[in-house]
């Protein structure tokens, strides 16, 4: 009897055991709070994954963007006539600066020749005049134009920031620049507007402007437009930025170019120096220098100096340019 009231409360005590090992979780709360925990614990790890792959998505993006850039950019190798008379800001058509061309050339040469009676000499100023002056003329004044679109495009960047955070659209404040901002600002914004208007989404406009303003600002422009187009992102903090950056740009420019004036002002000294001493004494004693250009070997020491020169002044040149 005693053995048999053992055996039963062993098993009541094991039974007991095992109903308290199962139920105690669940009477205690440990389930509900362990559950609670995994709620709130999974999404935050879905959420941190999900940022991760936004993240990369959006640098992938921003990659392909740049990507697209260069290849744009390595694409242009050759300008034609008609882009670098736009990059010029010139109205000229074709058919008018050939025959400006034309004109320069013989113009050139029958001052030359009725100057000097040289047929060669005529030739050379032929040359010249059609296929020299012409093509500096142009690239003259683009460098002009591009200095002041340097000068004002990041006032027109300021304008769009301030439009921005004041709540107007990205296009009423490109129509505001293109209707009250200083050449040649307006009127680039303003092929932009036009460019719009004919259907062109806003970064290939911005496209179009970098291929009518070869500059590091049109550049940077396009970039910012081109990735805040696939991206998103604060468009009026990016172009903030970018108009700060403009601005040191100009600064350190400007710092350069008035360290450089004095070996500018000394290069100029040495290269005028031979050609003046050269009319100097001509005008002094003719018959001391005559024997330059009525010897042979005279003519060929006026040659050679003249190469040696040209390759010096070359050279200085190289020396005190700097791009920023």
């Amino acid at each position: 009897m005693t053995s048999t009231l053992a055996v039963a409360l062993l098993a009541m005590l094991a039974v007991g055991g095992v109903a308290y090992a199962l139920l105690y979780p669940m009477l205690s709360g440990e389930n509900r709070a362990e559950k609670r925990r995994k709620d709130f614990a999974s999404p935050m790890a879905v959420r941190g994954i999900d940022r991760e792959a936004q993240a990369r998505v959006k640098r992938g993006q921003v990659a392909q963007s740049l990507k697209e850039i260069e290849q744009r950019e390595s694409a242009r190798t050759k300008i034609s006539l008609e882009t670098r008379i736009a990059q010029a800001g010139l109205d000229w058509t074709r058919k008018k600066y050939y025959v400006i061309s034309v004109v320069t050339a013989v113009v050139l040469a029958l001052v030359l020749f009725m100057l000097s009676g040289n047929a060669i000499l005529a030739a050379t100023g032929l040359f010249i005049g059609g296929l020299g002056m012409p093509p500096w003329f142009l690239k003259r004044c683009k460098t002009k134009r591009l200095k002041r679109f340097g000068l004002e495009f990041p006032n027109a960047l300021d304008v769009i920031v301030r439009g921005i955070k004041s709540g107007l659209p990205v296009n009423d404040c490109l129509r505001i620049i293109a209707s009250e901002a200083n050449e040649p600002v307006r009127s680039e914004f303003r092929q932009i507007i036009e460019g719009q208007a004919l259907g062109l989404p806003l970064s290939d406009a911005v496209v179009k402007l970098n291929e009518r303003m070869p500059c590091a600002e049109a550049n940077f422009f396009g970039i910012v437009i081109a990735i805040q187009q696939k991206t998103g992102g604060n468009l009026a903090e990016t172009l903030a930025n970018l108009s700060r950056v403009l601005r040191e740009r100009r600064k350190m420019r400007d710092k350069i170019q008035a360290v450089s004036m004095e070996a500018k002002a000394s290069a100029g000294i040495i290269g005028s120096l031979p050609p003046v001493v050269g009319i100097l004494v001509w005008l002094t004693t003719p018959k001391y220098i005559e024997l330059l250009w009525l010897t042979q070997v005279g003519k060929f020491a006026l040659i050679a100096s003249a190469i040696w020169m040209l390759i010096g002044v070359l050279v200085m040149r190289k020396m005190i340019n700097f791009d920023i």
